[in-house]
């Protein structure tokens, strides 16, 4: 751990943190924070400048026997933190995929499904979101990212495993799971897999807690399937 991720281990260790292996920092505003099951925890660098309040708000958040409406409390305090303030997602440029061979053919099919869908299945009334494709995603199929701060949805990514190893009615299906998770993002829903989500699902033929495993991977935060 460098320097910043040092300290950060420190004070939430003091302020009551425990099972951690190692603490890891980004400046991009779509996840604040993710602990996967290896206990490496990933926070925005700007709650390096965070007061004790809001790195205690993070360790409640992480406490599994606190309740979940006191969980819930702590997650809008940390997230209420201008992280950009103190480290703007400039600072470092976002991880992102190196194209493959066969990404713009599926870019192209991905782009005309989501307008299809969009038209036949929402009224054409969800906006025009960017496609992406992962291929570090490993435990999801696909995911959605959205702004904490604002609530809008910013991308829609799929599995490149996903895209390559299934048959394309599984990658519509994906498609279709991510965009009811859009709805609720765009109408101010809370994007979950609730009653609301198992309402729209029915009604557009997707089953709401279908998941196919594309490879072990690790647990995160994230909205998809």
């Amino acid at each position: 751990m460098g320097e910043i991720e040092g300290l950060l281990a420190r004070r939430l260790a003091l302020l009551g943190l425990r099972n951690i292996q190692s603490v890891r920092t980004h400046a991009n505003r779509t996840v604040m924070l993710s602990l996967n099951a290896r206990g490496v925890l990933r926070l925005h660098r700007g709650y390096a400048s965070a007061p004790d309040r809001v790195l205690y708000a993070i360790v409640r958040f992480l406490n599994p026997r606190v309740p979940r409406p006191l969980r819930r409390l702590a997650e809008r305090e940390f997230l209420a933190f201008p992280v950009e303030e103190h480290a703007p997602a400039g600072e470092v440029a976002p991880r992102r995929d190196r194209p493959k061979p066969g990404d713009l053919l599926f870019l192209h099919r991905l782009e005309q499904l989501h307008q299809r869908f969009n038209d036949e299945h929402f009224g054409g009334t969800l906006s025009v979101l960017p496609l992406r494709i992962s291929g570090r995603m490993r435990a999801r199929l696909g995911e959605l990212s959205v702004d904490l701060r604002t609530g809008r949805p910013i991308e829609i990514a799929v599995s490149r495993r996903h895209l390559t190893r299934h048959p394309w009615p599984e990658v519509e299906h994906t498609m279709l799971h991510e965009m009811i998770h859009q709805w609720q993002a765009e109408t101010g829903l809370r994007v979950d897999h609730g009653p609301t989500f198992r309402a729209r699902a029915r009604i557009v033929g997707v089953l709401p807690r279908a998941k196919r495993g594309v490879a072990q991977g690790t647990g995160g935060i994230a909205f998809g399937v």
